[in-house]
């Protein structure tokens, strides 16, 4: 797991980052693999779970994006890496999907099928490149600083 510690930085703020931010990837892949098991085998409580999911993956999601604003955007001296603030950005925008999903994930069993594996599968695509990106150029920033 990456560490987005600067500096200035909470001790305590990163580290609720780092305990919480690997969790809602869990949740979000659940949902989309329940989301698919549905489409195969259209018993409605693959899609009831796969909502339950989506909404506690939410729930868990949003905190460490708080967290991460504050020490990101908000009266830091220290200049954050790009990789920080683009992992920052493909969260925010997995959060907001996942938001539509949830209100898509809501309806009748048979209408979630195409739109909600379509977001389910952007919110995982986004949240996974999210975290790649950041371990890989955290990694060969680390590999240079040697």
């Amino acid at each position: 797991m990456t560490s987005l510690i600067t500096p200035q930085n909470s001790a305590l703020a990163a580290g609720f980052v780092s305990l919480l931010d690997p969790l809602p990837i869990g949740f979000f892949t659940a949902a989309w693999i329940f989301d698919i098991i549905y489409i195969y085998s259209s018993e409605i409580a693959w899609t009831q779970a796969a909502s339950w999911l989506i909404v506690f993956g939410l729930l868990i999601a949003i905190i460490p994006r708080l967290i991460n604003l504050v020490q990101v955007w908000v009266g830091t001296s220290y200049p954050q890496s790009s990789a920080v603030k683009l992992h920052f950005w493909a969260s925010a925008l997995a959060i907001i999907l996942s938001i539509f999903n949830a209100f898509i994930h809501s309806r009748d069993a048979f209408a979630v099928v195409p739109a909600g594996v379509t977001l389910s599968s952007l919110v995982v695509l986004l949240l996974l490149i999210a975290n790649l990106q950041l371990a890989l150029r955290q990694r060969k920033a680390y590999g240079e600083a040697k």
